[in-house]
């Protein structure tokens, strides 16, 4: 693996016009990366999502150059017609369409820019690599005072060309003060056998809002990452639904800095699974400040011989009192032979805080299932009508009502 990631980076490398400073910077990102290798479960916050073995035991001959100078066409029928709303489309290694046209464009600032010198992540080895092999870069600002008119959606496409690759995307968001944002990531595959490592961080200053949702729903073999850093101003809110569902592993890792006075932090998240998928929820949130306060719920619905990790951090630094921090996660397991683990913490050095945290998991309620066949329901029905019910109040959680019908109708909830 190292020879081809020393060749591949010299490729990419070649293939982009990027400062001096910058290979400096990639190539001491590679290094670090090279050092580590792909995390395994001797790394405490792998333990139940081995990557290194799943790579492994998944992708053959995994490689780390994709010629992102290739351009694809989209169809129209690739785009959500449930509402109206602006657009960045990366298919494969590439930026295919950036659309704000609902937007004053004066309030708006997209840089696509590779030449990236310093990054505050750089000890996480996958952000490592995000860092090394770039191909596409995005740095999105909202000014002052300006709400977008319409939701932002970006795709995330891969084509059937894409196989054995690693696709490294990143996207960055700052909301300026008073500034309010929708994000709907939506994953659409096609490929298979792929590493998709996804990077984005979001800076949202004071009095800033961000409802971000994040969406894998779509049957498809690929492996991915998604990490998330999210720090936030003074009484600013970051509001993050995941609907974990599609692929053949994915870890969603959520970093939250509540670094200013009474700034809050709500994450909401599903896992749904069958066949042999593995996915994971694993967020950290850091009450920094005075008078912050989060709120975490995580459910999973494994079928078959699927597995659901949850792992969940609060942390409490010793000037944050007042902090109200809140987290559960609940698992539905619907056959013997699936896997919930949870991993709930919390670590406090403030005295003055009001946080807990809990975890259950379970089996469907035999009782309730007759008591909804002896009012004429199928037995097959009565199953769907309690786990869409145990879903339910994890999608009723959503604020915006348009996007919560939007994700229903995915989920096939009424």
């Amino acid at each position: 693996m190292e020879e081809q990631l020393k060749i591949d980076f010299d490729k990419i490398v070649k293939g982009l016009k990027l400062s001096d400073k910058n290979i400096k910077f990639r190539r001491k990102n590679l290094n670090e990366f090279i050092k580590s290798g792909f995390p395994n479960r001797r790394k405490e916050e792998w333990k139940f999502s081995d990557l290194n073995q799943i790579i492994n035991s998944n992708i053959k001959e995994l490689t780390f150059f994709n010629d992102f100078s290739k351009s694809f066409h989209v169809e129209d029928s690739i785009y959500i017609n449930n509402f109206e709303h602006n657009k960045i489309v990366f298919i494969n290694n590439s930026i295919s369409k950036i659309d704000f046209n609902y937007e004053k464009k004066d309030k708006i600032e997209i840089i696509e820019n590779l030449d990236l010198i310093k990054d505050n992540n750089q000890t996480n080895t996958l952000v490592s690599l995000n860092n090394a092999l770039l191909a596409n870069y995005v740095k999105i600002t909202i000014k002052q005072n300006y709400s977008l008119n319409k939701p932002l959606i970006i795709y995330n496409i891969t084509n059937k060309e894409l196989d054995s690759t690693t696709i490294n995307l990143r996207t960055d968001i700052t909301l300026e003060e008073n500034s309010s944002l929708k994000l709907i990531n939506i994953a659409n595959d096609d490929s298979a056998n792929n590493f998709i490592n996804i990077y984005q961080n979001f800076k949202i200053d004071k009095n800033a809002i961000l409802k971000n949702y994040k969406i894998d729903s779509k049957d498809n073999l690929n492996i991915k990452y998604f990490f998330n850093n999210i720090d936030l101003g003074n009484n600013s809110l970051a509001e993050t639904f995941v609907l974990s569902a599609g692929s053949r592993f994915i870890k969603n890792e959520i970093n939250c800095n509540l670094n200013h006075e009474h700034s809050s932090a709500f994450i909401n998240g599903i896992i749904n699974l069958d066949k042999s998928k593995h996915h994971e929820i694993k967020t950290n949130i850091n009450h920094l400040a005075e008078n912050t306060k989060s709120y975490q719920l995580i459910k999973c619905v494994l079928n078959d011989t699927a597995k659901g990790v949850y792992q969940g951090k609060i942390f409490v630094d010793s000037e944050a009192q007042k902090t109200d921090g809140y987290q559960l996660s609940k698992a539905l397991l619907l056959s013997d032979n699936t896997e919930f683990d949870a991993k709930p913490e919390l670590e406090i050095y403030a005295d003055d805080v009001k946080c807990s945290h809990g975890s259950t998991s379970g089996t469907l309620d035999g009782d309730s299932i007759f008591y909804l066949m002896s009012r004429g329901l199928s037995y097959k029905q009565s199953r769907e009508l309690l786990i869409n019910g145990f879903l339910l109040n994890v999608v009723e959680k959503i604020t915006d009502i348009e996007i919560k019908n939007f994700i229903k109708s995915i989920m096939g909830i009424d």
